[in-house]
């Protein structure tokens, strides 16, 4: 058993297809084939069921990935790490965000800093992946409108940002300048879909105003919130921020409950970071710190 052979049964694992995973690899696929038998060999136990010219990863396969998938992760962590002290690369950042749009001046500003970092982004609605993936080791950082409460987490609140309230043209609210969140119980909201942490958060603002809101439309995109609300299809809540980006969109301040929504930068202390995630680290919290003394 060699590492190579590791990697191969990793990609057998996730595709759960021997053809497909010897294109994916490059080699035949008796070659692969028989990599995994040997394997199977070595342990003493089938990894996969097999049922014709299907395969299926089975309880011990599913078991010895788990161990495969952290020991190659920390065989990798070691060489960024080695690489790193001997200066032959400036090292990457891993990451993961609900939205990209607020981020986007931030890593502007640090690329112009630091040209040579590599970036890996992965945009992720959903509170719980993130989770993962920072207890999975696969991302450096997550951005995040709850923080997660685990003693191995750290959480660094970056922003706090007022929730407004976006009205339709010719909305029968349109000349007033604030509001009480129950008097729009009866209206059509337009929302995000679940899992996203905006929807969780303005969820709970109405609960407490006594009413669940009834929405017509819910969106897999943020940015789409401000035009379908301009199209009169209803009413959304829109993160203060949104004013810059939508500026014929009448808003609304909301006088009750207090509805605002804290960013968090969150990471897993035993992780390894290399020398560009640190500094990019920092960075945000300087960058942060900035944005709100400006505002």
């Amino acid at each position: 058993m060699d590492l190579l052979h590791l990697k191969y049964f990793q990609k057998v694992a996730q595709m759960e297809h021997m053809t497909k995973a010897a294109n994916e690899l490059r080699v035949a696929q008796p070659a692969l084939s028989a990599v995994i038998a040997r394997l199977e060999s070595d342990l003493g136990v089938r990894l996969f069921d097999r049922q014709r010219r299907q395969i299926k990863l089975n309880a011990y396969g599913k078991a010895y990935l788990q161990k495969v998938e952290s020991a190659l992760r920390l065989l990798e962590e070691g060489r960024s790490e080695v690489v790193e002290m001997a200066g032959l690369e400036h090292g990457g950042v891993a990451l993961a965000a609900t939205t990209l749009n607020r981020l986007s001046r931030l890593l502007g500003e640090f690329l112009s800093l630091h040209p040579k970092v590599q970036f890996r982004i992965i945009q992720s609605p959903a509170e719980n992946s993130k989770i993962q993936m920072l207890e999975n080791g696969e991302i450096d950082f997550s951005f995040s409108y709850y923080p997660f409460e685990k003693p191995s987490f750290r959480n660094i609140p970056l922003m706090n940002e007022e929730i407004l309230l976006a009205l339709p043209p010719n909305h029968p609210f349109r000349e007033r300048t604030s509001i009480q969140l129950k008097e729009v119980a009866l209206e059509s909201f337009i929302s995000l879909k679940k899992g996203y942490g905006f929807r969780e958060i303005t969820d709970k603002f109405c609960d407490e105003s006594g009413f669940t809101p009834k929405i017509i439309v819910e969106c897999d995109e943020p940015a789409a919130l401000s035009r379908l609300v301009q199209a009169g299809l209803g009413i959304a809540f829109i993160p203060f921020a949104a004013k810059k980006e939508a500026p014929s969109l009448h808003l609304l301040q909301i006088e009750k409950p207090l509805c605002r929504w804290t960013l968090y930068l969150i990471w897993k202390e035993n992780h390894y970071f290399s020398q560009a995630s640190l500094l990019f680290r920092d960075f945000v919290v300087r960058f942060f710190g900035k944005v709100e003394q400006s505002d």
